[in-house]
């Protein structure tokens, strides 16, 4: 572990190789788990705005979810999360073609509909956050569903903090992400 500014990060970030493969998992960390996505309290506000946008998008499913819990829940732990379909599926998942897991709400953006990408947690994964109240603690969360995106990182030789760049600069900035470009070359030399 390592310190940068407010942030404990795990070494993991910077020494393990990761690069999703949807092709492999088919988006596996979004209809698997026992919980939804973590929120950020922000977030919660930002799903309630945008949900009539992102409506059309979702599945009959999913809109039943939403439309019966709302666009976000708290967890029996007092976690903030986005609502799941059987205790399975996040309410805001969608299939290709290919049966393949994508986002509605990424779907949205992508087509223009809205200008917020999707929640952070899911942004950064398989980085997750824990806030505390002096310090967030930065982790790469290992889960064999995604022994396929280590074996493509790994291949393709990206690390973990390289492959969620923009959502690392997205949660922590600009200036944090180039001293952790710092740390890492200083580490791995």
């Amino acid at each position: 572990m390592f310190q940068l500014g407010k942030t404990i990060v795990s070494e993991d970030i910077i020494e393990k190789d990761f690069v999703c493969n949807l092709s492999a998992c088919k988006g596996a960390c979004c209809v698997d788990g026992e919980a939804g996505a973590p929120l950020e309290k922000e977030e919660t506000k930002i799903l309630e705005d945008i949900y009539p946008k992102v409506k059309p998008f979702l599945r009959e499913e999913g809109i039943a979810v939403i439309e019966k819990e709302g666009t976000w829940v708290t967890s029996e732990w007092g976690e903030l999360e986005t609502p799941l379909i059987n205790g399975a599926d996040c309410a805001y998942v969608i299939f290709d073609e290919k049966n393949t897991a994508l986002c509605a709400i990424e779907e949205a953006y992508n087509q223009g509909e809205i200008d917020w990408k999707k929640p952070i947690s899911c942004h950064l994964y398989p980085v997750r956050v824990k806030d505390y109240s002096e310090f967030a603690a930065v982790n790469y969360h290992k889960w064999e569903i995604c022994d396929d995106a280590c074996s493509l990182g790994k291949e393709l030789q990206v690390p973990i903090y390289k492959f969620v760049k923009q959502a690392l600069i997205r949660k922590f900035g600009q200036n944090w992400y180039t001293e952790l470009e710092k740390v890492a070359e200083k580490h791995l030399e």
